[in-house]
C-alpha cells in the first residue's frame, strides 16, 4: 500500500556532505553526516573507491546521505560543491530533456558522472531536497568532520 505524505508530515534531517580525492582521478572518499534535528541523533557515514574524481565522490556522498533514509524525508544538504548544488537545482532538469545530455555550443555531448547524477535525480523524487553552499576549509565544524572522514577514506586507497 503506498502512503502519501504531505510536506508537514515529512520528519526533517539534515545532511552535511563532502568529497576528497588524491589526484583528479586518483584514491577518493566520501563522508556524510546525517542530523535529525528534532531530536538531537547523528549518524557518520564514509567509504571510497581506488580510482575516482573529486566531483564524483562530492556525489557520492550525497547519494549515499539520502539513500540511507528509510522513508521519504525533508533534507537540508549542506555541502561545499557548487558543482552538486547547482546541477541538482538548475542544471538536472535540462540534462534528462537533452537525454543526459549537455549543451557543448551548439551541440549536445553526454555529462559528465551521468550515473552519479541518474542515482541522485531518483533520490532527489523521493526526497524535498534542498541545498546550502557553504565555503568549504573555513571552520564550518560539520564540513571539517565531513573532510577528516572522507580524506580517512581516500587514504586506504593509496
Amino acid at each position: 500500500m503506498l502512503v502519501m505524505t504531505t510536506n508537514s508530515q515529512r520528519s526533517f534531517v539534515q545532511l552535511f556532505t563532502d568529497g576528497a580525492c588524491s589526484g583528479n582521478p586518483g584514491p577518493g572518499g566520501w563522508a556524510c553526516i546525517l542530523r535529525h534535528p528534532a531530536t538531537g541523533k547523528e549518524r557518520e557515514l564514509s567509504g571510497g573507491q581506488p580510482a575516482t574524481t573529486n566531483n564524483q565522490m562530492e556525489l557520492q556522498a550525497v547519494i549515499e546521505g539520502l539513500n540511507s533514509l528509510t522513508r521519504p524525508t525533508r533534507v537540508e544538504v549542506v555541502t561545499d560543491s557548487k558543482y552538486v548544488a547547482q546541477g541538482a537545482s538548475e542544471w538536472l532538469p535540462g540534462w534528462k530533456r537533452n537525454g543526459w545530455k549537455r549543451k557543448d555550443g551548439k551541440k549536445l555531448v553526454p555529462i559528465k558522472n551521468e550515473e552519479h547524477w541518474q542515482a541522485l535525480d531518483r533520490l532527489l523524487s523521493i526526497h524535498e531536497v534542498t541545498f546550502t553552499v557553504i565555503r568549504g576549509h573555513s571552520g564550518h565544524p560539520e564540513n571539517e568532520r565531513c573532510d577528516e572522514l572522507a580524506v580517512a577514506a581516500a587514504t586506504r586507497f593509496r
